[in-house]
């Protein structure tokens, strides 16, 4: 038996993904405890996991990203994710250190375990030396000479001209569009008694072990990927609480129509009509049925619906994309990995956060249509929902998707590995 210490981000795309490894460690006999915001407490404890909760100060940081920061709230674009990769995700490695430091002290755990959006916990394997485990909760974001910059939503090249690109793609990030993010990344660094790197915070995975969400078919291909990134397959969570199916549930199983899901998830979803009304719109004269889920607030929000369309706050995907043939969504990660382990192709409209890059691996792996804007025109919306639902290309690039994914037994993937790499440093 061995003890673990998990940490992750009190946001629920950065801790939702560590729920299947806390279950599946604590079900193989090893004692779990989770450092988050206690607002994930039930879920936390759901997975056999002990809650221990986020110091005040960081669960305070981190619902800055609801952007009812004020500061925050007048940033678009460039400037509002320089603002949160510095605010949001470095501000609080401080605090993280000097928590997780008393937790490993108190605790001895065998290894920390932590979403890469806690950058604390890489500062402390930096400091201490203790084993820590990465989590990749978006598409890989480390460097390599084969892919653009993380963020530029770029195709990948591996030729000599591409590579070129790529140097100066990266060249441009580092010392131009996130200078800034590197410079603040340095000071906090100073503060922490750590010296200076050339490594971005967001680019650091663990020297032992990384686990990575998702599979390798999804992923650019690297000729050179660290040998430690192990693909684990979808971390998509799904509740344990019993489904109650909805009135119209009958609606969706009966397959009479071709079902449509759309989403905007549980963060991007201030704005309704930038994709759920509009895709509700567009489709409403088609033979179709449209199933919305709001991602939180009450449905009565949209208005009247067409029709064709009915709308819940959530209905787990697990119980949805059997039944779906084509999902509609602003990008976020979690709901595509378990579309796609699901054979289910996406028309993907993201413009903020990891989504651009979430948008350009579907389409890359011909999984489904890429739109470039987060509230795309009822036109190209239009046509392009039809064209997945009707070329089986898409269907087929998801479903050799889905194979892949089925090829990975996650849950013993995770504890293979795991224990594997506790094993190494003992």
């Amino acid at each position: 038996m061995a003890r673990f210490l998990l940490a992750s981000v009190p946001i629920a795309g950065h801790t939702n993904p560590l729920k299947p490894i806390a279950r599946a460690l604590v079900d193989a006999g090893h004692v779990v405890d989770w450092y988050t915001g206690r607002d994930f407490r039930d879920g936390v404890v759901a997975t056999g996991a002990t809650h221990l909760p986020m110091h005040a100060e960081l669960e305070r940081q981190a619902a800055k990203f609801s952007h009812d920061h004020p500061e925050r709230e007048a940033l678009t674009g460039l400037a509002g994710i320089r603002w949160d990769l510095k605010h949001l995700f470095l501000d609080p490695v401080v605090q993280q250190v000097a928590d997780l430091r008393e937790l490993t002290g108190r605790l001895r755990p065998d290894a920390v375990i932590a979403d890469m959006g806690f950058v604390g916990a890489s500062a402390l394997h930096e400091l201490t030396g203790i084993a820590w485990i990465s989590v990749g909760i978006s598409p890989l974001p480390i460097p390599s000479r084969d892919t653009a910059p993380f963020g530029s939503a770029l195709s990948p090249s591996a030729t000599t001209l591409g590579r070129l690109r790529n140097r100066l793609l990266y060249s441009l990030m580092d010392n131009v569009v996130l200078r800034d993010v590197g410079n603040h990344w340095q000071q906090l660094r100073a503060s922490i008694a750590l010296p200076p790197t050339d490594v971005p915070p967001f680019a650091t995975i663990s020297p032992l072990l990384h686990l990575q969400n998702g599979v390798a078919e999804f992923e650019y291909p690297r000729s050179d990927l660290p040998p430690q990134v192990r693909f684990v397959g979808s971390l998509a969570d799904d509740p344990s609480a019993p489904f109650a199916a909805p009135a119209w549930w009958g609606e969706v199983t009966s397959r009479a129509r071709p079902v449509v899901h759309v989403t905007q998830g549980t963060v991007a979803n201030e704005n309704l009509d930038d994709l759920v009304g509009r895709t509700m719109r567009v489709l409403s004269e088609d033979e179709v049925f449209v199933v919305v889920t709001t991602g939180g607030p009450d449905p009565s929000v949209l208005g009247e619906l067409p029709g064709n369309a009915r709308a819940a706050r959530f209905v787990p995907h697990s119980e949805l994309l059997p039944f779906t043939d084509v999902m509609v969504t602003n990008g976020g990660y979690g709901g595509v990995q378990k579309a796609l382990s699901l054979g289910v192709p996406l028309v993907v409209a993201g413009a903020t956060e990891d989504k651009p890059e979430v948008a350009a691996r579907v389409a890359y792996a011909g999984a489904g249509l890429r739109l470039r804007s987060a509230a795309p025109g009822d036109d190209t919306l239009r046509t392009a929902i039809r064209r997945v639902l009707r070329e089986p290309s898409f269907r087929r690039g998801a479903q050799r998707l889905r194979d892949a994914y089925a090829r990975i037994d996650t849950r013993a993937e995770l504890v293979r590995l795991i224990e594997g790499s506790v094993r190494q440093t003992r």
